[in-house]
This record gives C-alpha cells, sequence and structure tokens, in this order.
C-alpha cells in the first residue's frame, strides 16, 4: 500500500489516515480548534518550515477540512477556518489527547484537558 494512494483503499483507517495521518496535520488542527487561523501564528507556535506548513495547509483545505478566507485585501492575507468536516474531527483530538494523558504522561499535571 503507498502512502499516496490511502485515500482509495476500502479500510476506512486508511482512508482517515491519508486526510489526517501526519504529524503536522494534526498540529495543524489541534491550533485551529484552538482559534489559530493565520500562517504565522501557526508557523511561531509549531516551529515548522514555511513549505511542510503550506503543503499541510494546501491538503487540507483540498479534503474539505480548511477552507481560506480573506481578512486583508493589501496585501490580500488569508486565514484557516475549520469546515464541518473539519469540526467533526474534533472527538478525535479529543480522544487522542485523552489517550495521551493516560498512557503517555508528563511528569506534573496534564497539559491539556
Amino acid at each position: 500500500m503507498k502512502w499516496n494512494e490511502l485515500q482509495n483503499e476500502s479500510c476506512p483507517v486508511a482512508r482517515g489516515l491519508s486526510v489526517v495521518g501526519d504529524r503536522w496535520t494534526m498540529l495543524v488542527l489541534r491550533d485551529c480548534f484552538l482559534g489559530i487561523r493565520r500562517f504565522e501564528q501557526m508557523q511561531d507556535r509549531l516551529g515548522i518550515t514555511r513549505h511542510v506548513l503550506a503543503d499541510r495547509l494546501r491538503k487540507l483545505e483540498g479534503a474539505g477540512v480548511l477552507r481560506r478566507e480573506a481578512y486583508q485585501d493589501r496585501p490580500l492575507r488569508h486565514e484557516y477556518r475549520l469546515t464541518d468536516r473539519g469540526k467533526a474531527l474534533y472527538p478525535m483530538l479529543v480522544s487522542l489527547i485523552d489517550w495521551a494523558n493516560a498512557h503517555v504522561p508528563i511528569e506534573g499535571s496534564p497539559s491539556v484537558t
């Protein structure tokens, strides 16, 4: 099974991973759920290269998980907003947080509750 062909698999896990099965993608989604919408903010928070972030945002937009909306005309700038399809990923993100807090704990209290 090739990574770029997962969306064509009959397995729903494979199809789902074709959209969100990348660590940067999940972290971008986490930030979107936290209200981070602008490219520069995401890049600063994640410490990700512009190229990788642009690629992940383009893929999420293409999958209908995010949509771009202009917030400034001169120069033209966009922000990224979750679509209904993207918002439907929230329970998965919360489940991952719960699992990590229970099974991959850090010293002290959980960083996200």
